[in-house]
């Protein structure tokens, strides 16, 4: 069960005997946990994503479930996370959410030692002393791999290009619109390249950055361009900067590719028309990790104190497998988009990153991607 609360002010706190945070198999009572949203649910993202991941856990284990909604006013967040957290005889395991929260979390986890906290999609800054006090060793937080999410997206963007559905070219041209340049966008790009040149040597990425993550203006003057040149598909990874990449899709009859969560479906009620050119978009389930994630910790399995990063083989990343999905897209992509899951998560195919010492850049050219033992032409020609 849960109950849900909107914060505007100041939190009651609700006084109860203190439980140690420990793995439920060791525990008589219901595990606690309290979900802080750094706005309000129904945003059809990252929040309800993580909703939905702890309803199917409340579902599953013997977990009381309470709700905090901080609202949208961001100057109410930091202040409603710190009574939320001093309420500590009030949860086991408290949950908040983004880069936003990740630094109010962390510095205020040393205070209550007894207790677990968890951050999705943002790592804890770990080895910052200044912030992780005791190294945040209460604190468990995952990223997802984008990489191999876009990777997804190359493979999905250059089969279809190769198809004779209508507003689809015969060049091996796709697009690519990024917020900044910057390693974690440009982590997206390397993937995107590498999959559309495992499906077509031929292929080439147009790859522009906008230099900012609210302007759909100037997204949808490059993507206009982008579509000049030949690209039919463009891929959007520059947060509100991407709706300009959609209107650009639906005024010239082209395709765009989403990010994070499934955005042709933020857009159907609203603009069916729009919709139906986001032919899918790459999605991080942040529900299946949370899910994940508690499920580890009842079994006593979850390691705190450290980040994971979680792509393919933990159900953290996919495409939007929606209507638009299945109506637009053949069987036989359907089929590779398929195996190619099944590759990445057995180990045969290692996806470029722009991290470590082999890294890839931006713009290598299909010469100059990894070999690959996986047969294209078993699904398509």
């Amino acid at each position: 069960m849960f109950r849900s609360k909107r914060l505007i002010c100041l939190l009651l706190v609700v006084s109860m005997l203190p439980l140690m945070a420990v793995p439920v198999g060791a525990q008589d009572d219901a595990l606690r946990v309290t979900y802080v949203v750094n706005g309000v649910l129904g945003d059809k993202s990252f929040i309800d994503s993580a909703m939905r991941g702890l309803d199917r856990a409340v579902e599953d284990f013997d977990i009381d479930l309470e709700v905090i909604e901080l609202g949208i006013d961001v100057s109410n967040w930091e202040t409603g996370l710190d009574d939320m957290m001093a309420d500590s005889d009030s949860y086991d395991i408290l949950i908040v959410g983004s880069y936003s929260m990740v630094d109010y979390l962390s510095a205020r986890a040393h205070l209550y030692p007894d207790k677990v906290f968890f951050i999705y999609d943002a790592p804890a800054p770990y080895d910052n002393p200044e912030i992780c006090v005791d190294a945040c060793e209460n604190v468990y937080s995952f990223t997802t791999l984008q990489n191999e999410g876009s990777f997804l997206v190359g493979v999905y963007a250059a089969a279809m290009t190769m198809t004779d559905m209508d507003g689809m070219n015969e060049a091996a041209l796709l697009g690519a619109v990024g917020g900044g340049d910057i390693p974690v966008i440009n982590e997206f790009i390397v993937g995107y390249e590498q999959g559309a040149c495992l499906v077509n040597p031929e292929s080439e990425v147009l790859v522009q950055y906008a230099g900012g993550w609210n302007d759909p203006a100037r997204g949808k003057e490059i993507t206009l361009a982008m579509y000049e040149q030949g690209a039919d598909i463009v891929f959007q990874i520059a947060g509100a900067t991407g709706d300009g990449v959609f209107e650009a899709a639906e005024e010239r009859g082209r395709y765009a590719i989403g990010v994070d969560s499934d955005q042709a479906l933020i857009v159907m009620e609203s603009d069916p028309e729009k919709a139906e050119r986001i032919l899918t978009s790459m999605v991080k389930n942040i529900d299946n990790l949370l899910y994940r994630a508690l499920e580890l910790y009842i079994e006593g399995e979850l390691v705190l104190g450290e980040a994971e990063a979680l792509g393919i083989p933990e159900g953290g990343i996919a495409l939007a497998y929606n209507e638009i999905y299945d109506a637009s897209t053949p069987e036989d992509i359907k089929a590779l988009i398929t195996a190619v899951e099944e590759a990445v998560t057995e180990g045969e195919i290692t996806i470029n990153t722009v991290f470590g010492e082999d890294a890839a850049t931006v713009g290598m050219g299909c010469d100059a991607m990894p070999e690959v033992d996986f047969d294209i032409s078993e699904y398509m020609e």
